[in-house]
Order: C-alpha cells, then sequence, then structure tokens
C-alpha cells in the first residue's frame, strides 16, 4: 500500500484540531469530504485513528502512532521538494536559520570567502520553529538556542551567553544591580515553565495551582509588549535583551540562572558540502565564548 500524503495532512489536521469542522476550516475543504478521506485512510490501515462520540474526537491508539510517524514524514516530503527545487536552480543557494540576537554576518562573510558561488539566505526563527525549519527543509542548517528535541538532527554546540529577567521599568526589582530565581518566585512568567527550570522549582504560582493559561507568543517584541504592561515577567539571552532596547523595560542580570547555550544544528542525514562548509565557517566565526556583560 502506498501512502497518500494528502490524507495524511487531512489526519494529521484533525489530530491537532481534535474537530473535524475546525479541521475542514484549517484546510479549507468541505467537512463531508475530510470524513470521507479519513474514513478512506482507516479503511487503508485497516484501524480506526479515531474514537468519534457525544463527548468529541479522540485519537485512537493507532491514531497516537499514526500521528507520531506522520509529522516528520510530511515535514520530509517538504523537505525534499524544496530541495530538489532548489538543486535545479542555476545558483546554489543555502538557507541559514538563525535566532533573534544572533549575529550572524562574522560566519556567512567567512562563507562567502570560500564559496562566493553560493547565494546565502537567511531565515529568522523562533523558539517554535527553530528545528522545524530544518525538518521541512525551510532551512538548510540552523544557529539555534538549546534545548531543542535533538531527534534526527545533528548538534554541534558554538557558544554559551547569559540569561536576563527582563521587567517594566516601574517593577520593584528595578533599581537592584541584579537580582535570584527567588526573588522572582512570585512573578508570573510569560513563557513555558520548562524553559526556565530554575523558576519553575520555586514559582509561587506553579506551587499553589493558580498559574493562568499563556497564550501562545512567537515573538521577542510580544513578549516585551506584555512585560512592559506589566503582564508578566520573561527570561531571554542577554543578547536577545540587548537588541531589543526599549525605555519602558529594564534587563536584569540573574544570580543564579544558567547560560543559554547557541549551537549549530542540522539534519544529520544530510551529506551537503555547503551545509559542512557552513558548519566549518560558524565554528570558526561564531564559535568563541562571548564576554558580554550587562
Amino acid at each position: 500500500m502506498d501512502l497518500d500524503l494528502r490524507k495524511l495532512r487531512y489526519f494529521v489536521a484533525v489530530a491537532e484540531e481534535l474537530h473535524f469542522g475546525r479541521a475542514a476550516e484549517r484546510l479549507h475543504i468541505a467537512q463531508p469530504v475530510l470524513s470521507r478521506q479519513i474514513r478512506s485512510l482507516e479503511d487503508e490501515l485497516g484501524a480506526a485513528v479515531f474514537d468519534r462520540d457525544r463527548r468529541g474526537t479522540l485519537l485512537t491508539p493507532a491514531g497516537e502512532q499514526l500521528l507520531e510517524d506522520a509529522v516528520p514524514l510530511l515535514a520530509s516530503a517538504e523537505a525534499l521538494l524544496r530541495r530538489a527545487r532548489a538543486a535545479a536552480r542555476d545558483t546554489p543557494t543555502l538557507t541559514v536559520g538563525f535566532m533573534p540576537g544572533i549575529t550572524v554576518t562574522p560566519a556567512t562573510a567567512a562563507f562567502a570567502k570560500h564559496r562566493p558561488d553560493v547565494n546565502v539566505r537567511l531565515l529568522r526563527t523562533s523558539w517554535h520553529d527553530q528545528v522545524e525549519v530544518l525538518l521541512d527543509g525551510r532551512a538548510d542548517i540552523g544557529i539555534v538556542r538549546l534545548p531543542v528535541d535533538r531527534r534526527g538532527l545533528e548538534v554541534r554546540p558554538l557558544f554559551q551567553e547569559p540569561r536576563v529577567v527582563v521587567l517594566p521599568v516601574g517593577h520593584r526589582l528595578a533599581g537592584h544591580a541584579s537580582v535570584t530565581v527567588h526573588d522572582l518566585a512570585s512573578e508570573h512568567l510569560l513563557q513555558d515553565p520548562d524553559a526556565v527550570p530554575e523558576w519553575r522549582d520555586v514559582a509561587v504560582e506553579l506551587r499553589e495551582g493558580r498559574r493562568p493559561e499563556v497564550p501562545a507568543i512567537h515573538q521577542v517584541e510580544e513578549k516585551l509588549e506584555l512585560v512592559a504592561s506589566g503582564a508578566g515577567v520573561c527570561v531571554l539571552p542577554l543578547s536577545t535583551a540587548t537588541f531589543y532596547t526599549r525605555p519602558d523595560v529594564v534587563p536584569l542580570p540573574v544570580e543564579d540562572l544558567g547560560p543559554n547555550q547557541v549551537a549549530l544544528a542540522w539534519v544529520s542525514s544530510r551529506r551537503s558540502p555547503l551545509v559542512h562548509d557552513f558548519a566549518e565557517a560558524a565554528t570558526e566565526t561564531l564559535g568563541r565564548p562571548g564576554t558580554r556583560e550587562l
């Protein structure tokens, strides 16, 4: 049996929404068409992938397994198409993903001296997609902030830098030279607690079970707007905090907060000499620990 990638995409949409109506809207197709495609997929698999009853739509064990395998498979299919199209161009192209606050210029300049025939493109990423762009082929190599899911990736450490907490300018701690994680225990963190495990271990709102839901925040600018409004605080790498300087927020060193690790990452199955050459250029130019202080 040959898998129909279109049906897999339909399945993933329903699995992520757990609602046929919302998934149909997301896919821009009629709900009856979506239902027929899912039934067809189940017939081909010989197993139900969803439980449908009055309580809603839930994944079956077969559906959970299919979702786990379908997401990387669809990403690989997207990557295959992008790389094939890129290879057909007259000028070789290398796309480099990078996180906010990281200066890529030294690496791209060193690479250009060695490979002047290559068109280098840059792609700004976020915490949410810095690995995704590698898996689906939007970027050939990325300068990422750890931790990341390393499955299927080659990861090469570059450097580390301090992390700081960003507070509104009128905050009770804003005038301090530095703070500790315990000083921040009563604050509302505007990011996933797992991103700052030191805070998570002492957080009052987690201990008391009153942490409000934090909407997905994809841009640094969004975080800083929320901090400035008094909605909470956030922890950022030093280079990111200093790059986005603004008068209504204050970055402060956190004495007992571990540094952020910056690394190169690319799909481990890639054998592209361009990826290798850029990795060498980045290691030579960016792989020296910085001495920046706030």
